[in-house]
């Protein structure tokens, strides 16, 4: 089975940009879970015991704003491998799609959607868990 992807087309400072973004391999995905995991466990977040016996999906559900629970410089690397998921689609069809450059985005909104976008593909299987 393939990887889910998305496409997400935002308005960058007036100009639609379209995206392209990819979940993460299994094991890439429970590495940056774990790893989001132990440095929250490491700043005194408290994790309620429900939440860590249910693994990824427990720690998914605490949501992005776990990240703000835990130090910049822990945090960091973790925010950077979310944009390993995103790719630039530079032109009308999607059939040409290229790394993300750094002027791809100008505005610091963007990549704030981009990161929540990533969120939402790898934690849609939350929804069926909700229901």
């Amino acid at each position: 089975m393939a990887r889910k992807t998305a496409i997400v087309t935002i308005v960058d400072r007036e100009v639609p940009k379209r995206f392209l973004i990819t979940e993460m391999s299994a094991t890439e995905a429970e590495d940056w879970a774990l790893e989001l995991f132990f440095a929250m466990s490491n700043a005194g977040v408290d994790i309620p015991d429900e939440v860590a016996e249910l693994g990824f999906a427990g720690i998914v559900s605490l949501g992005i704003q776990a990240l703000g629970k835990i130090p910049y410089e822990k945090a960091k690397p973790l925010l950077k491998r979310m944009f390993a998921c995103v790719q630039f689609i530079p032109g009308e069809t999607d059939n040409i799609v290229r790394p993300l450059l750094e002027s791809d985005i100008e505005d610091v909104a963007t990549r704030l959607q981009l990161r929540k976008e990533v969120w939402m593909l790898h934690t849609d299987f939350l929804d069926a868990v909700r229901a």
